[in-house]
C-alpha cells in the first residue's frame, strides 16, 4: 500500500477507515485523522498556500507511505517500526482510552516518520529550505488534532477530567504537546540529516526505541491519574465503528493555513 500521489494517499487512508469500521478497529481512530490532516495539506496545495507545493506533496508522499507500510506490514504479519507496532498491538485493547489511541498514532508518525520523511524530501538541498512548509504541515496536524478532541468529547463524556491533573509534569499523557513533538522531530531530522547514508538506520533505528518508551508512557499511568483513566473510561462508547463515524462526520470540513500560520476552517 505505497501511494505515488497525494490523491493516492487519500485513498488508502479511505481504505483502511472503511476496513476499519468493517472489522471494529481502533486503528481507524488515528486514520480518520490522518485523512483529515492530508486533505487539509490537498487543499493547501492547490490553493497555492505553501512556499512549494510539488515538494510540500512530495514530503506528504513519503511522510504518508511510512505509516502505509506500517499498517501494510502488520496486516500482514511482518515487523513494522517497534513504536508502530506498540500501537497496532494497543489497538487490540479496549482498556486505553480513545485520546491514548490516537496520541500513540501521533506519538510515532510526527517524532519518527516525520523527521525521517523530512531528510529525504531534502536529499542533498539545505534542510532549512524546508523549514516553513514543515511548519505549515503541523500548524495544520495541531489544529485538526484539538478539532477532533473536541469531538472526542461526545463519545468520551469525561474527558475534561484529565484537566485534574494539569500540574502532573511527570505525565506524559498530560504533557504530550504537539507543538513539542513538532519541534523535536525537526531536530531529529536535523541530527539524521548530519549523518552518513551508512549511519542513518542506526540513528533510526535509536529513534523509533525512544519514541516506543513515549508511547508506553502515554498509556502506563499510576496513582490517582491511572484510576481518573479507569472513571474516563468507563463512561466511553465501547464500539469502535461507532467512534469512527463520529470523527468522520466533519470529515469534509477541510482547514487552510493563511501567510501568517493561522489555520482557518473551510
Amino acid at each position: 500500500m505505497q501511494a505515488t500521489s497525494i490523491d493516492e494517499v487519500i485513498t488508502a487512508l479511505q481504505t483502511i477507515i472503511d476496513d476499519s469500521k468493517k472489522s471494529n478497529n481502533r486503528l481507524g481512530y488515528f486514520a480518520v485523522l490522518y485523512y483529515k490532516v492530508t486533505a487539509s495539506v490537498r487543499d493547501g496545495i492547490r490553493n497555492g498556500q505553501f512556499q512549494d507545493g510539488p515538494r510540500m506533496e512530495k514530503l506528504d508522499v513519503i511522510f504518508a507511505n511510512r505509516y502505509l507500510e506500517a499498517y501494510t506490514l502488520w496486516q500482514q504479519g511482518a515487523e513494522p517500526s517497534a513504536c508502530w507496532k506498540f500501537a497496532f498491538e494497543t489497538a487490540k485493547r479496549s482498556s486505553p482510552l480513545i485520546l491514548q489511541h490516537l496520541l500513540l498514532g501521533m506519538n510515532a508518525h510526527i517524532n519518527l516518520d516525520l523527521g525521517v520523511a523530512a531528510v529525504e524530501v531534502s536529499g542533498d538541498k539545505p534542510m532549512q529550505d524546508l523549514h516553513n512548509d514543515f511548519n505549515m504541515i503541523n500548524t495544520i496536524i495541531s489544529s485538526l488534532t484539538y478539532q477532533v478532541l473536541s469531538e472526542i468529547d461526545r463519545s468520551s463524556p469525561l474527558l475534561s477530567l484529565l484537566g485534574l491533573h494539569a500540574g502532573n509534569s511527570n505525565s506524559v499523557l498530560i504533557q504530550f504537546s504537539i507543538d513539542n513533538a513538532r519541534d523535536g522531530a525537526w531536530c531529529f531530522a536535523e541530527e539524521l540529516y548530519a549523518k552518513t547514508i551508512t549511519d542513518r538506520p542506526t540513528e533510526i533505528k535509536a529513534r523509533d526505541q525512544n519514541v516506543l518508551a513515549i508511547g508506553k508512557s502515554l498509556i502506563n499511568q499510576t496513582g490517582f491519574l491511572r484510576f481518573t483513566v479507569w472513571l474516563i473510561h468507563l463512561f466511553e462508547w465501547k464500539n469502535p465503528a461507532k467512534v469512527i463515524e463520529l470523527l468522520q462526520e466533519d470529515q469534509k470540513k477541510y482547514f487552510s493555513v493563511d501567510d501568517k500560520m493561522v489555520v482557518k476552517a473551510g
